[in-house]
């Protein structure tokens, strides 16, 4: 299953070409499965309805942990690396792990849960966060897990959306010298969220939490009602492993939807090929896991081949800029996976932070979130990789559910900013505006997958038709990414960022519309209009035009009130970083905005606007660029 040479690379990129059910039938032979498949794969991208493995029979977590337990069960599987350096780091084995997993699963049963129910999971980043993920596959209830950072009514959004009827969640977090208050932003969430019936908080930071009679319980209690021995439940390839909410261009995030077989296949399949992963080795991803990072790379990909992965709770910074080092010099990474507005802002710091740190263990770096730069590429080579670390520059998203384009580590010739060559079995296409396949090197389009692929997502949660419409239809018969894209001479592949109204800041895909919807609710606007920029080390941020005449000549208190409002509607995640007051926007006569303008202006690039002359009133915009001048 491993590739271990350019060549070897070629041919099964060839194979997985011209025979894919072959192809990735001999890949999943490599895995557990209580029943074979009868047929690899049917599939059509109108409806869409695609099928990998069919009829087979599995469970996830035999794959992640029972099968690892007679020859690795004293292995390390999680090492949490804990938010405060001065604390004990914890290191569970695949035994342990197993059996705390079996555990929980006890517990999800006693409050209810069964196959099939969803369970929301909103927790700080400790092992009991893998634990409770692992416990619901178990039982074959469907996890869906909300980052840290979103507002009470972001989550009760999602909560109702996907009729969750459990919550796991912990009193409190730590982050930096911060500390999140977890339970009393479920508490507000759940005032709206009818189909919750049990609230299982774990204790972590020891802060006093509300707890109602009835409705919520101590994870701590209730793991001593039950014992540690629990079958794994029989799932169908194509039942639902998992939702995930992601952000599209219009204001309500979307529930992706990732089913047990394909998945596994393809989180286990990249994992251990892209990294390049050798037995008895320590991979560390930094990622959290309330995004698909975690899901793929720190939980479900690694687990499944029985590797050893880093769990940290902190920040890149926190208690300095050394932390990410301290840990690798500490548990000896091998392998470091973490985001490029990791890299570009603890580049920041100079080389200080990095004086006296032994990295030497490291043997493979990976990228991931959004196209990396040159500048940091090279300083993520020379000074972490010390030159001998191949990067692994990454692009895949949340619907793909694995890696899709990216040098194998140790085999692929690597290109600074470049995601290079399609992994075997993905097979992209560039497009132009029409759907029509731009073909040849040293080419530019819109990045589209034209044949399935184990990962990829089968619907949208309760909205199948917001599916077929977001991926399925902008162009016929094929999946499109919302990615602009280059291939160069070579015919390796350069993401060129999003053509659609999603912003990528700091690797976390925004809705513009979502933002938009955000500050509108704020008491004195009228209208916004939202766009990304070049930003130092987000890579993009997020500058809002905002009309508000009822200032009362209080502009900076009102830009707080909005940072405010964004605030509780979605979470500090979704902050404009610059915040303009006019008067009026670009619009057509249509009264559609005209975001290109808006987005020339935002990037300091007045002198190539195009043609104002069909707007509503063109007059508009020489005010928005001297406001913006002005704000700077």
């Amino acid at each position: 299953m491993q590739i271990t040479s350019f060549k070897q690379y070629e041919e099964d990129y060839k194979k997985s070409i011209e025979n894919p059910e072959q192809f990735w039938g001999e890949v999943a032979q490599n895995f557990q499965w209580k029943k074979p498949w009868f047929k690899v794969l049917s599939w059509n991208f109108n409806e869409p309805d695609i099928k990998w493995f069919e009829g087979a029979k599995l469970n996830i977590t035999e794959n992640c942990l029972d099968r690892h337990l007679e020859k690795n069960g004293d292995k390390p599987a999680i090492i949490w690396e804990p938010n405060n350096p001065e604390e004990e780091s914890v290191t569970l084995t695949y035994k342990m792990l197993h059996e705390r997993v079996c555990r929980f699963a006890n517990v999800l049963k006693r409050n209810g849960a069964k196959k099939g129910d969803r369970i929301c999971i909103y927790m700080p980043m400790v092992p009991e966060l893998a634990i409770a993920v692992l416990a619901c596959a178990r039982i074959g209830a469907v996890h869906s897990v909300i980052f840290g950072g979103f507002s009470a009514k972001s989550i009760a959004d999602r909560i109702n959306d996907s009729q969750c009827k459990l919550v796991i969640t912990a009193d409190g977090a730590y982050r930096g010298n911060k500390q999140i208050p977890l339970k009393d932003v479920i508490d507000d969430a759940l005032i709206g969220c009818p189909t919750v019936e049990k609230c299982i908080v774990l204790t972590h930071v020891r802060t006093p939490v509300s707890m109602l009679k009835g409705r919520d319980v101590w994870w701590e209690d209730e793991v001593k009602h039950v014992n540690d021995i629990c079958e794994a439940e029989e799932m169908d390839a194509e039942d639902m492993l998992f939702i995930l909410y992601t952000s599209g261009s219009t204001g309500k995030p979307k529930g992706v939807v990732h089913t047990c077989g394909g998945y596994m296949v393809y989180a286990g399949y990249t994992f251990t090929n892209v990294f390049n992963y050798q037995p008895g080795e320590v991979y560390f991803c930094t990622a959290d896991i309330g995004w698909i990072t975690g899901h793929s790379y720190i939980v479900y990909g690694p687990l499944s081949q029985g590797a050893t992965s880093v769990l940290f709770e902190g920040i890149p910074t926190y208690p300095n800029a050394s932390r990410f080092w301290d840990i690798v010099e500490k548990h000896k990474v091998n392998t470091l996976y973490t985001a490029p507005t990791a890299i570009r802002s603890l580049m920041s710091f100079g080389e200080e932070p990095l004086q006296g740190k032994d990295l030497s263990s490291i043997r493979v770096l990976g990228s991931v979130g959004e196209p990396i730069n040159e500048e940091a590429w090279h300083w993520f080579d020379e000074k972490i990789g010390h030159g001998k670390a191949p990067i692994v520059d990454t692009w895949w998203q949340t619907e793909t559910g694995g890696i899709m384009i990216s040098p194998i580590a140790t085999v692929t010739p690597t290109k600074p900013s470049y995601a290079t060559l399609p992994l075997p079995g993905i097979q992209p296409i560039l497009v132009d505006e029409n759907g029509k396949e731009i073909e040849g090197n040293g080419v530019s389009g819109n990045l589209c997958i034209k044949f399935p692929w184990p990962g990829m997502l089968r619907t949208t949660y309760g909205d199948h038709e917001r599916c077929k419409q977001t991926y399925f239809s902008t162009y016929e018969n094929l999946y499109f990414t919302g990615d602009g894209c280059l291939r160069d001479e070579d015919g390796y592949y350069r993401i060129t960022g999003r053509v659609d109204d999603v912003l990528n800041v700091s690797g976390h895909r925004i809705g513009t519309a979502e933002v938009e919807n955000a500050i509108n609710m704020h008491a004195g606007v009228v209208e916004s209009a939202v766009v990304g920029y070049p930003h130092d080390v987000k890579g993009q941020g997020i500058y809002a035009f905002v009309i508000n005449p009822e200032m009362h000549g209080e502009a900076e208190l009102t830009k707080k009130d909005i940072l405010q409002t964004v605030t509780r509607v979605i979470g500090a995640i979704a902050k404009p970083d610059k915040i303009l007051f006019v008067s009026g926007l670009p619009k057509t006569r249509s009264g559609k905005i005209m975001r290109r303008i808006l987005r020339k202006i935002a990037e300091g690039d007045t002198a190539n606007l195009g043609d104002t002359s069909t707007l509503l009133d063109p007059g508009v915009v020489e005010e928005i660029i001297a406001a913006s001048k002005a704000l700077k």
